[in-house]
């Protein structure tokens, strides 16, 4: 499998192939920091071009997970890279708690430990769920979506692709957060959040504007 990324949140999408015995064949991919190590860790090749990408892709596996947290980036190397031929493949710690009923888990979602997602939970592609995060009943997360440390979404609440909810931050109940929006870190939202900004503060209170997202169709 592919790695997108040889930095932080690489590193971290690393030790839960470790968990899971996936070390086989594993490479990275980074071609914008020039910094780059041939080998990560002394182990794992580092590939630094799409065409190195691409002959990967079509010559020794087809499968890639995103180590990149911003959710932005994450969706363009998920284009990037699904134009190569790769796949989007989802990756789930052992070590996460993981409802038995009901559970949606998107392609490509990649899930640490010690999170805990209960029944009746759907998460989009692409997301990522950190480490002690907790999403109870009946919630919905979109699309390329970052569930930072220790956040807490409370039953039925749901946040709109391509946004952030802080460390510690917490959604009450039946609250509904728009698309591209990030929630600071210890928020506590007890409002419905609009699209494209960000919140903060207990009670959460929208202190900027954001430029809402276009992608190329």
């Amino acid at each position: 499998m592919l790695i997108v990324g040889a930095k932080g949140f690489a590193k971290e999408v690393l030790e839960v192939m470790h968990e899971n015995n996936q070390l086989q064949n594993l490479v990275f991919y980074d071609d914008i920091n020039l910094d780059s190590p041939d080998l990560l860790f002394d182990t794992f090749r580092v590939l630094k071009s799409p065409q190195e990408a691409s002959h990967y892709f079509k010559t020794v596996d087809n499968r890639f997970t995103i180590g990149i947290g911003n959710p932005v980036l994450r969706k363009k190397m998920f284009d990037t890279c699904s134009a190569l031929g790769g796949e989007l493949t989802t990756i789930v710690s052992p070590r996460a708690t993981v409802g038995s009923y009901d559970i949606v888990i998107g392609t490509g979602s990649v899930v640490l430990p010690h999170a805990i997602l209960s029944n009746s939970v759907s998460i989009g592609m692409g997301c990522i769920v950190y480490y002690s995060s907790i999403i109870t009943h009946d919630c919905v997360i979109g699309d390329f979506v970052e569930i930072s440390p220790n956040a807490i979404l409370l039953g039925r609440s749901s946040v709109g692709s391509y946004s952030r909810i802080g460390a510690n931050a917490t959604v009450l109940p039946d609250i509904k957060i728009g698309q591209n929006v990030i929630v600071g870190a210890g928020a506590i939202v007890t409002k419905d959040v609009p699209n494209d900004c960000v919140v903060v503060g207990n009670p959460a209170r929208i202190s900027k504007q954001l430029t809402p997202l276009q992608f190329n169709k």
